[in-house]
């Protein structure tokens, strides 16, 4: 298995190149130039195994080889050791024919923790094997920073950096980060908001010399083994429902597309889905570009559902290079063009995101809303973000005779505010998170610009 460049300028690398490289060096996010299929017959014989299981047969084919196949359902197996719930990522049904995906009970009560995990463990792997230590530098809105520390702070060849906006995620969010104490793990508190962070790890990766030749890893959603690790969930979920002998929908509360584009390599592998559905808070970027080709920036808005405020999502452009045939230059010119000006897609490759993608926008009020409603209707207390899509599912389903499967990205101990200002009394954290409210915290807050970060990065790192 090669990996290719949506910018097309790249080289193509391996598996383990992949992993250990993040963004292309042309500045684009590296796809697998062939995506591999699932048969019906090899979906139908997933029915009934482990999540880890299903994990191990989805994933094998993107490794193509470079783990021994013992060795890597080693490391699968060990990934999901670290959740709560023995089916990992249960299904929870909340009418007729609308599911709630549970993807929260893993170590920091977030979706992340899924590919996280894994990545971690990968990572280790190959530094290992090759002798060599790396400092991984990432940005988060919230949830990615604490699966990345957890998925990481055991890790021998690691040093971590995570940059979060300043006091714009919630305290749970902050403190899974800040109270892990480990001698590789730093926390950096960025004076701006998270496309500020996330756009100072990006000038990092393409001029590394800051580091003086030591490497530098990814392991934010641009990481293939990201995506990689969250299309198994869409297999999971789709074949518990059903498939290949049903279609069905997904509703995905969505910030940088990683996400939702996890789901559309499984529908790509073979997996039969009838819709996305991608569920946005008031940073719609992708709603106004699927709605109505409006693909331009606007000022972020801070919202209850604050992993989704953002304004560019990256990921986005893994879809656009599948929506213009892989064609490279055409998506180099047509990001470069939307850093300098409000753009629109061109009328075929719009037409095919529209035939398998719709999209809807919720602002705070409706959030709010829906916690209730849902929380009357199914006796469940959704996270502001899984309210999103909760919302979405209901309003943007093309067919009701699918099963419709909403995406829960979080706990929603995580967002207890926000329950709160629903009109609840609150949600306990989980009893491993009992004291986090009481644990020491280590963070350093920084200005908003590159050579700060970079100068506290190499005198940090070990």
């Amino acid at each position: 298995m090669r990996y290719i460049s949506t910018r097309g300028q790249a080289p193509a690398l391996s598996f383990e190149e992949v992993v250990l490289t993040g963004m292309a060096s042309d500045g684009g996010l590296y796809v697998p130039e062939e995506v591999p299929r699932l048969s019906r017959d090899t979906l139908a014989s997933m029915a009934g195994l482990s999540y880890a299981e299903i994990a191990f047969r989805v994933m094998k084919p993107y490794v193509g080889g470079e783990i021994d196949d013992d060795t890597f359902r080693d490391i699968v197996r060990d990934a999901y050791t670290t959740f709560s719930h023995d089916a990992i990522v249960p299904l929870n049904q909340l009418d007729a024919n609308h599911f709630l995906l549970e993807l929260f009970h893993g170590p920091t009560l977030a979706f992340k923790d899924v590919a996280l995990q894994l990545l971690g463990r990968l990572l280790d792997h190959f530094l290992a094997k090759r002798g060599e230590r790396a400092v991984i530098m990432g940005a988060t809105s919230g949830d990615t920073g604490s699966a990345a520390i957890e998925g990481c702070r055991h890790c021998d060849n690691l040093d971590i950096f995570i940059l979060h906006p300043y006091n714009r995620v919630s305290e749970v969010q902050r403190r899974q980060m800040t109270t892990v104490l480990a001698d590789n793990v730093f926390n950096i508190a960025i004076e701006g908001n998270f496309d500020d962070a996330q756009a100072m790890v990006k000038a990092s990766f393409a001029d590394q010399s800051f580091l003086n030749g030591t490497r530098l890893v990814a392991v934010n959603s641009i990481n293939w083994a990201r995506i990689m690790a969250q299309i198994v969930y869409y297999v999971a979920a789709g074949v518990a429902l059903g498939a290949p002998h049903r279609e069905v929908s997904f509703c995905v509360p969505s910030a940088n597309f990683g996400n939702v584009f996890a789901g559309y390599m499984a529908y790509r592998m073979g997996l039969p889905v009838r819709q996305f559905i991608v569920a946005t808070n008031a940073n719609d970027i992708l709603h106004r570009t699927l709605t109505d080709n409006d693909f331009s920036k606007r000022d972020l808005i801070a919202t209850l559902a604050p992993s989704m405020d953002i304004v560019v999502s990256s990921n986005f452009e893994r879809l656009l290079f599948e929506a213009y045939d892989r064609d490279g230059d055409a998506v180099r010119s047509l990001l470069e063009r939307f850093q300098a000006e409000p753009t629109v897609l061109a009328e075929a490759p719009l037409k095919t995101l529209r035939s398998l993608f719709a999209s809807h926008s919720v602002d705070d009020d409706t959030i709010l809303e829906v916690i209730r409603e849902a929380h009357q209707r199914t006796q469940e207390t959704l996270d502001p973000h899984t309210a999103t899509g909760y919302r979405a599912a209901e309003r943007a389903r093309d067919d009701s005779s699918a099963p419709m499967v909403t995406l829960a990205t979080a706990h929603p101990a995580k967002f207890a505010d926000a329950v709160v200002k629903a009109g609840f009394p609150g949600v306990p954290l989980p009893p491993h998170m009992a004291d986090l409210l009481e644990r020491e915290e280590r963070y350093t807050v920084l200005p908003a610009t590159l050579d700060a970060v970079q100068r506290f990065v190499v005198e940090q790192r070990r």
